[in-house]
């Protein structure tokens, strides 16, 4: 009903060089709703939420806001200019409200309109008191000078409300971060916010926190408070949400009750697959070998880091391809960071060959014959200002230390060898790295951890953002290890691929291994259930 409309979002396109990120999206958000805003990496909402906030302009489209009859939301367009707006009944000061127009060129724009934002890392400042953070900038005074006696009577009011475990003069530092978050929600609704956006909110919260952090967000919607709730964890959006959009490839898949939206068909909307044309895809990988009676080369048992990737066990053997499948933010990559000691865990025990060990680094997984090829290849990956052959050495160069130097020609030979062996397409080996292409780049990366002879190779998301023809070299690459005797662990965002590669695959949802697979079951329509996983009764 447009009665209850607080925020329309129509025909929204934005474009980058070469990119289209968004393409006629609309969005609309009621009063005293929570909606979840979901998609896959690269589904565009990020850049919905920065067209919405003023981080970004559009290129075409309208944004509509609602407001009281006495003008328009912000200073962007009169009330009652072009696209449609509807009458709202009456507001908070007895006014009539009615949607407006808006183009917001700032995130303060943003706000004075109404809209708010609270993003995973909180924007507050961890030095200053509770009080001074939720009225920083718009302070009280008398007679000129800040009233710090009103201040403080204020924020205890407010956190009294909303019922905040905190007093105004706690320092914000010495807040859990689920009571930090709540503090920048309380602040973004005493700014008499219409729309709140809370981006990523649980993200590095545990079960207790995140359950009070719901029962704040269930206050707000009581007030009528608008919230866009922007999350990869299906639990949470069953548990506290009214209405879903999915977003895909930058356009709109879809808008949905959530009551009338099963998990499984949200994951598949989520990854473009609908079960009515599924069609199984037979793997060109062998079929898994029976490796009971054989030491796995991992073995982990409760292993867990917290606020990455709850307790799992999971264990791989020389010679297979493990996937480690589920929707971006499901723990796919927590998992294997954990296993690489890239992120420390701290509960649960790992096995090297049958041998329990403690890394207390990235460095002693490689030197027990481990290698790791991570998700964002240009943050954690390339030395952009490196050649092509220093970068396909270094890894190999760390293993064995600092005293027992590479040489200039051992390195040009390893450097020529998988230039050569991974066609790697290249002026030649002393070019810097940045200049080649993402497929080739990825490459370099992929000769690094292959010189260090590994035993066991995670590769995490390694044909993202390449061409198709290099796609297929490096799942080759992938069966061809695992027939030489290598463990490999294998993510991917694309189903498809993992059925290619995978022998057997660990399934996560909300951070939490759920499942594994294998055999008969590694088809799309199974897979995509164990992810969606909770609703037996809609299957």
């Amino acid at each position: 009903m447009q009665d209850n409309i607080v925020l329309r979002m129509q025909g929204i396109y934005k474009s980058f060089p070469g990119v289209q990120a968004l393409r006629n999206v609309d969005f609309t958000l009621r009063k005293g709703e929570i909606h979840a805003l979901m998609g896959e990496n690269g589904a565009g909402k990020s850049t919905l939420i920065k067209v919405l906030t003023g981080v970004y302009i559009m290129d075409a489209g309208e944004i509509h806001i609602q407001s009281g009859s006495s003008g328009p939301a912000g200073s962007s367009g009169p009330a009652g200019s072009s696209g449609p707006a509807g009458s709202s009944g009456p507001g908070r000061d007895g006014l009539a409200e009615v949607l407006v127009p808006v183009v917001n060129h700032s995130p303060q724009e943003a706000q004075a309109n109404g809209i708010s934002t609270v993003y995973q890392e909180i924007s507050l400042c961890p030095n200053l008191t509770v009080a001074e953070n939720l009225f920083i900038g718009r302070e009280p005074r008398k007679f000129g000078l800040i009233d710090w006696k009103t201040i403080n009577k204020k924020a205890d009011m407010l956190l009294k409300r909303l019922k905040i475990p905190s007093v105004s003069t706690q320092q914000l530092d010495d807040c859990s971060i689920a009571v930090q978050q709540m503090i920048a929600i309380a602040r973004a609704v005493d700014m008499k916010c219409k729309a709140l956006i809370l981006d990523e909110p649980t993200s590095s919260l545990d079960d207790d926190e995140v359950t009070k952090l719901f029962q704040l967000m269930r206050q707000l919607k009581e007030q009528n408070v608008g919230i866009i709730f922007v999350t990869h964890f299906l639990e949470q959006v069953y548990e506290v949400c009214d209405r879903i959009t999915v977003l895909r490839n930058g356009e709109l898949a879809g808008e949905y009750e959530v009551k009338d939206l099963p998990r499984v068909q949200l994951v598949a909307k989520m990854m473009g697959k609908e079960f009515d044309d599924l069609a199984e895809i037979k793997t060109s990988a062998k079929s898994s070998p029976d490796f009971e009676s054989e030491t796995p080369f991992i073995e982990a048992a409760g292993l867990g880091c917290t606020g990455n990737i709850k307790p799992f066990d999971l264990r791989v053997y020389k010679g297979e391809v493990v996937g480690f499948t589920g929707l971006l933010g499901s723990g796919r990559s927590e998992l294997a960071r954990a296993l690489y000691s890239a992120d420390k865990p701290d509960s649960g025990t790992l096995k090297v060959r049958g041998t329990e060990v403690r890394f207390s680094s990235p460095l002693d997984a490689m030197k027990k014959g481990m290698a790791y090829l991570p998700e964002d290849r240009k943050r954690d990956g390339i030395i952009a200002e490196l050649s092509v052959r220093e970068n396909i050495i270094i890894a190999l160069q760390a293993k064995r230390g600092v005293w027992k130097p590479i040489s200039r020609k051992e390195s040009e030979n390893f450097a020529d060898k998988y230039i050569a062996l991974l066609q790697i397409k290249t002026a030649g080996r002393e070019t810097p790295v940045k200049s080649l292409s993402g497929g080739n780049q990825q490459k370099v990366i992929i000769g690094r951890w292959l010189l260090t002879n590994p035993e066991y190779l995670i590769l995490d998301e390694p044909t993202r953002g390449i061409d198709i023809g290099t796609k297929t070299e490096i799942q080759k690459l992938v069966l061809k290890l695992a027939h030489d005797g290598v463990g490999v662990a294998f993510i991917s965002s694309e189903i498809e691929e993992m059925l290619r590669t995978c022998t057997r695959m660990a399934v996560l949802r909300d951070r939490q291994k759920v499942g594994e697979l294998s055999g008969g079951d590694l088809k799309q329509e199974i897979i995509m259930r164990t992810i969606a996983g909770g609703e037996k009764q809609n299957v």
